[in-house]
């Protein structure tokens, strides 16, 4: 059972970074992965690694985003509504766009809303261009998304 919901997950790396450290005998290099994992049916989650070498980085990542998975409504392949958030110095615009548009957005925020399973939809980065930040603002967004029924449930229109 385990292996078929392995099988589904797709899985992305958006960035990997290496940071060296100054020792006697030299540098030692250690690296950073930062992984998105998705079904594009509208669950996807986002994992961070750090290791000595890449492989094993981008491996702890992967765990981690398959840890850290959540649900995304949709509205047919696009959103339900307009929505803006941050983290730290990014901040991303997000918007539902006609059949048809296609995804446009940066390289980032491109992968999270891919994986998502979203087809139409408008997207923009403003301020800080660092792909961790722009990947969490990314995702605060699409955890903070509603679906219709939720809105009118929560307005007392609806029966849950």
């Amino acid at each position: 059972m385990a292996e078929t919901t392995e099988k589904e997950f797709e899985e992305r790396v958006v960035t990997i970074n290496r940071c060296s450290k100054v020792l006697k005998g030299g540098r030692k290099f250690s690296f950073s992965a930062l992984v998105v994992t998705g079904d594009h049916k509208g669950t996807v989650g986002v994992g961070f690694g750090k290791a000595n070498e890449v492989s094993d980085a981008i491996r702890k990542a992967s765990n981690a985003a398959k840890v850290s998975t959540f649900k995304v409504p949709l509205h047919g392949k696009t959103i339900p509504h307009d929505i803006i958030a941050r983290h730290g110095g990014a901040k991303v615009l997000i918007k539902p766009a006609s059949p048809g548009t296609g995804l446009i957005a940066g390289g980032a925020m491109r992968a999270l809303l891919e994986l998502a399973g979203v087809r139409d939809v408008l997207a923009k980065s403003m301020g800080s261009s660092n792909s961790m930040n722009v990947v969490r603002a990314t995702r605060n967004a699409m955890e903070a998304l509603q679906s219709r029924d939720e809105i009118l449930i929560k307005r007392g229109l609806k029966k849950a």
